[in-house]
């Protein structure tokens, strides 16, 4: 028998598989028929890392990618930008130092079979698929290495992963934002492709989402009918966070900062009258800085509206025609929770995220089993508000009635 990891946390190959990590999940799935039941993950990730030199080939500039597969082959390893932290929760979390031992089929997509796994643990039908360093691709001084990094993950993506899933997973795509020109030929080239529902702004950035040079993306990406969305993220180097000495700290506070920062700038200079058709989702930040904002900004437009020149309504009204990932979602107060969800509409606005694999991702049951929601919304927020947002059938009759029963009739 083969054991592998540290001296503390013993475990044979046979361990490490993705179903039975998740075996408490699908036992929770049962119990509540989640099968029958549309689940749409807004959230997910996988290990891009464990497939640079095949995403890497795609990179466009043949000096650059000669260089990039230079540096493997002479050892010199990963050239994506580093998000930080103990994520791995001090080795007690086994699919972060042990991710790649997990055995799947060579002649599979290794990503979608080990995706089909924990999807079907967790009873999730369809899956939203992020990258995982990469989302720190706006620490990145050079914005040309961005642009050429996002459009190697992004063809092997669409190429590769997406297609090889049985349109179970979709996805929106990494814009490379510091570059409004490479931006858009993105959202041109990629954004009629199958699956591609949308595209993201790594958030953790600090260039202004109001400068008018991305006002041709938006409206590019609003003309096709797709969705922009903001996937936050940490940054231990940011200079607001230097005096935390503690990664949880960096962590609580820094997946709020920067969609705090962009939402901030979205809806004071306006871009809700200027897109009105662009649904905009702000993923990974939790939902406890959203009443925060919205009475904040509120205050400020009534004492100064002069200061707020294109608003027809309160900054909080565009917020609550936004749409929110759950996770991480704040459980901690019961009564503070309830009247969040009430003050962002969320049984309309609020979108089902796993964040899984990542060490805080929450099952379906988070939602499910809040006792102060309406069964109509339970089902709005696992997937019925998401299928009518990226045009997601149900996948068998069971989830089409349950769908038309609590209103989606879109559906």
């Amino acid at each position: 028998m083969e054991l592998i990891g540290d001296r503390d946390r013993r475990v044979t190959v046979e361990e490490l598989n993705s179903s039975k990590l998740l075996a408490h999940a699908r036992k929770q799935a049962d119990a509540r028929n989640f099968d029958d039941i549309l689940i749409v993950d807004v959230d997910a990730h996988h290990q891009e890392t464990e497939h640079q030199k095949e995403f890497l080939q795609y990179v466009e500039n043949d000096v650059l990618r000669q260089q990039i597969m230079q540096g493997f082959l002479k050892g010199r390893g990963s050239i994506l930008p580093n998000m930080t932290g103990n994520q791995d929760m001090g080795g007690r979390v086994t699919r972060y130092p042990l991710r790649g031992t997990e055995k799947t089929d060579p002649a599979k997509v290794r990503d979608v079979e080990l995706g089909h796994r924990w999807m079907d643990a967790l009873s999730v039908d369809y899956s939203c698929l992020f990258p995982t360093q990469l989302l720190a691709i706006g620490m990145l001084t050079d914005s040309d290495l961005e642009a050429e990094l996002c459009w190697a993950y992004n063809r092997w993506l669409t190429e590769k992963v997406v297609p090889a899933s049985n349109g179970r997973f979709y996805t929106m795509l990494a814009l490379p934002f510091s570059d409004p020109e490479a931006s858009l030929r993105q959202v041109e080239t990629f954004g009629n492709r199958p699956g591609v529902k949308g595209f993201l702004v790594t958030s953790v950035r600090n260039l202004p989402v109001h400068h008018n040079a991305f006002m041709k993306v938006y409206r590019a990406i609003e003309e096709r009918g797709l969705c922009l969305a903001f996937h936050s993220g940490i940054h231990p180097g940011e200079p607001f966070f230097k005096s935390l000495n503690r990664f949880a700290t960096v962590h609580a506070l820094g997946f709020t900062f920067y969609n705090i920062l962009h939402m901030t700038n979205w809806v004071s200079n306006g871009l809700c009258e200027r897109f009105p058709g662009l649904p905009v989702i702000w993923i990974e930040a939790g939902l406890a800085w959203i009443p925060f904002l919205m009475q904040r900004l509120d205050h400020e437009h009534m004492m100064r509206p002069s200061e707020f020149p294109m608003l027809k309504k309160k900054p909080s009204d565009y917020m609550r025609d936004m749409y929110y990932a759950s996770q991480p979602m704040e459980t901690g107060d019961p009564r503070g929770l309830q009247c969040t969800f009430e003050m962002m509409n969320a049984e309309t606005q609020l979108l089902y995220s796993s964040d899984y694999p990542h060490w805080d991702f929450d099952v379906p049951s988070v939602i499910w089993d809040l006792p102060f929601i309406t069964d109509r919304a339970r089902h709005n927020i696992l997937g019925g508000t998401a299928a009518r947002l990226f045009k997601l059938p149900p996948r068998n009759e069971k989830q089409r009635a349950n769908l038309l029963k609590h209103g989606n009739l879109a559906v």
